[in-house]
């Protein structure tokens, strides 16, 4: 991989990498969220992408879930892709903020009607006494909403990791794997290779 010929832009590089693993990946959107609590205890799950452009990466889940509550605390995160097929990995560093209301409520209605009600049945990252209770709080959101619109919670909605820097990983014979770091200067993209 040669940096000079990649795009100067890192989001933009990053779109192109992820249009190539659409079109062979399973999962193409699965990324791994890292965040950690005031302290610094740190913990990481996998999430899906739901939107990338020039402002940053988006993913939604609900506001009082472990995650939102750390990144209240530490408004800070990374994420990592990883498309096995391709032998390449995505890792981006940046501060992140809440999605206003309008673009939650748009991706919202995109969702199905089973993943809408679960998020109001669902209290994040609560302890549940039994399986049993999660399917009965399902039962009760479904019928309170019945045959109707089911609205967008007021606890549930999208964060953007505004990346400060972005690598990426292109696998290579021997180790010698290429790793090109951009790094944010104001609105423009530094690039540099680092040592695998």
């Amino acid at each position: 991989m040669d940096e000079h010929e990649l795009d100067a832009d890192a989001l933009a590089q990053f779109r192109e990498w992820l249009r190539a693993a659409e079109s062979i990946e399973p999962q193409p959107h699965v990324m791994t969220l890292a965040t950690a609590d005031a302290e610094g205890q740190p913990s990481a799950r996998q999430v899906l992408l739901r939107g990338v452009d020039e402002r940053g990466f988006v993913f939604f889940t609900n506001r009082a879930s472990r995650k939102a509550a750390e990144l209240a605390g530490n408004p800070r995160a990374a994420l990592v892709f990883h498309w096995f097929e391709l032998g390449r990995q995505v890792r981006v560093e940046g501060i992140v903020e809440q999605v206003d209301e309008p673009e939650s409520e748009a991706y919202w209605q995109t969702r199905p009607r089973g993943s809408q009600i679960a998020a109001w049945a669902s209290r994040q990252s609560q302890r549940l006494h039994s399986r049993a209770e999660l399917d009965g709080l399902y039962e009760e959101v479904e019928a309170r909403f019945d045959d109707g619109d089911v609205p967008l919670p007021p606890f549930w909605g999208g964060y953007r990791v505004v990346p400060e820097t972005v690598e990426l990983w292109q696998h290579r014979e021997n180790r010698l794997r290429d790793r090109i770091r951009y790094r944010r200067h104001g609105r423009r993209w530094r690039r540099e290779r680092l040592a695998p």
